[in-house]
């Protein structure tokens, strides 16, 4: 039985804020500083109205994905670690987008040399994580997250499946923590490999 990597993509294996708030300032015309937090408050009207409220800010998420996917790059190294991976594991894209985002998920990553199977989830990543081993057959399965919300869902779903905490966006990462239901923190796509290759190496699932 092959091992299972199930990965999300934005900030960890494509960029998205960096993009994202480029495309506010030219669309929107406000300046966008991610703090690690809330979207929201990340938001600054150049023109000194009030930030937008949450619900704005989904609304522009929408307006980006997937009209404006095609600014994303990708990150260093993630292409070459999931290749590698993929010799001896299976790969699963567990992507927190609207069910209409799939297909041009699948093609921007193919137009970067992953081509793997991609699913979209909205809400808690923790139940679809333990239906895809279930499905899989529950092999050894390693699972790739920016987000802490994600992390814990899956410890509470499928406790058994080892958590990596990624977050690839220079400009983020050192102002979020390591998520308190992961098992490691690692931000970079070469060490990142060798992390997972060596959980599936070892056969065993997570404590």
């Amino acid at each position: 039985m092959r091992p299972l990597l199930i990965c999300d993509c934005d900030e960890v294996l494509l960029h998205m804020v960096r993009h994202f708030g480029v495309w506010l300032g030219e669309t929107h015309d406000i300046d966008f500083s991610p703090n690690g937090g809330d979207f929201s408050t990340s938001m600054k009207r150049r023109d000194g109205s009030p930030a937008p409220a949450r619900e704005e800010m989904w609304a522009m998420l929408d307006q980006f994905f997937p009209a404006e996917m095609d600014r994303q790059t990708l990150v260093p190294h993630a292409r070459e670690a999931l290749a590698t991976l993929a010799q001896g594991a299976d790969i699963v894209i567990l992507t927190n987008l609207q069910d209409q985002c799939r297909q041009p998920r699948i093609e921007q990553l193919a137009r970067f040399g992953i081509d793997h199977r991609v699913e979209c989830n909205q809400g808690g990543k923790g139940g679809p994580v333990a239906q895809l081993v279930a499905e899989h057959g529950n092999p050894v399965t390693v699972f790739v997250d920016d987000l802490a919300v994600h992390h814990d869902s899956v410890a509470r779903h499928a406790p058994q499946v080892h958590r990596l905490h990624m977050i690839s966006e220079p400009a983020l990462a050192p102002n979020v923590p390591k998520a308190p239901a992961a098992h490691a923190r690692i931000d970079d796509w070469v060490q990142a490999e060798a992390w997972i290759a060596r959980r599936f190496a070892a056969g065993q699932p997570a404590a």
